[in-house]
């Protein structure tokens, strides 16, 4: 079992680097890597077009840094061992099912579904539960310094979506695991729907106006995150507006905030000028903070 293992491990690496090199190398309309370039110029034109924020350069406080967080954490941490690591557990996972006679998790059967019915069951949720695990960041005090990472943002846009620590990966992942993988979806390709959350993602972090009207209460906006952000919150909250697409859940929970539409609202959390600035430091957080 262990040399079985092993080989999976060895081979997420091979396939990984395979898949890598083929996104980079042969562009199509088909391709995670070309279209999240495609989509950040895009938003990063809008920001440049219609700024919100007429005093922030385009070429924001720690863009680069955001800009190869992006990198990083869509390609180059499963290249260096994320997509071995979950392969293996993956695979360990379904093992410890096997014990106790379980072959298949599936426990609802939606594969006879149109099509856009499971996108939409997908899309609900996967928000759902990203909205919660987004709560339980700002809660928990051991992953609240993780997520610090991803508030260390102090001048907002389209790259600082995707600038959080890998911790956050691991745990949006795994939590997300088994409640998707109970679900018998038929579909052969999540590629639109996952490029449709990181437009939305993107346009959330963009440094562009944007309400959408009676959708607000719908949809997550730009006004609505940069108060998740925002260093000033109400006494004795732990966070607000946990929306990652969607507002709804914000709603319908009690926990949406937008006092104002203050666009120059100061962003990060007490203390921020300590903590790290630099991409291995922040990476290496909390374990390489100062007691």
């Amino acid at each position: 079992m262990v040399q079985e293992y092993f080989k999976i491990f060895i081979d997420g690496y091979y396939g990984y680097w395979n898949y890598l090199t083929s996104e980079i190398l042969y562009p199509s309309w088909h391709n995670y890597f070309w279209w999240l370039v495609g989509l950040s110029v895009v938003v990063w034109m809008l920001e440049i077009i219609f700024p919100w924020r007429k005093n922030q350069p385009a070429i924001r406080e720690d863009f680069w840094l955001d800009g190869f967080y992006m990198f990083f954490n869509f390609f180059l941490f499963s290249l260096i061992v994320y997509n071995s690591v979950s392969n293996v557990a993956v695979e360990a996972f379904n093992d410890f099912l096997g014990w106790f006679g379980i072959e298949n998790l599936v426990a609802i059967q939606v594969g006879s579904w149109p099509v856009w019915s499971q996108f939409l069951l997908m899309f609900l949720i996967a928000d759902f539960i990203q909205w919660n695990v987004h709560r339980w960041l700002h809660h928990s005090p051991w992953l609240w310094e993780f997520h610090k990472v991803h508030h260390s943002v102090e001048q907002m846009g389209f790259a600082a979506h995707l600038r959080y620590h890998w911790m956050e990966t691991i745990v949006y992942k795994s939590v997300q695991y088994i409640p998707l993988a109970m679900i018998g979806f038929g579909l052969d390709d999540f590629f639109i729907l996952h490029i449709v959350t990181i437009a939305i993602g993107h346009l959330n972090h963009a440094n562009v106006k944007i309400t959408y009207g009676p959708l607000k209460y719908l949809l997550n906006n730009p006004v609505m995150h940069l108060w998740h952000h925002a260093k000033y919150l109400p006494e004795g909250s732990h966070g607000v507006n946990y929306g990652i697409s969607l507002s709804l859940w914000d709603y319908l929970f009690g926990t949406a905030y937008i006092p104002n539409e203050n666009e120059n609202e100061p962003l990060g959390f007490d203390h921020i000028e300590e903590f790290p600035k630099t991409f291995w430091s922040q990476i290496t957080y909390p374990w390489n903070k100062k007691k």
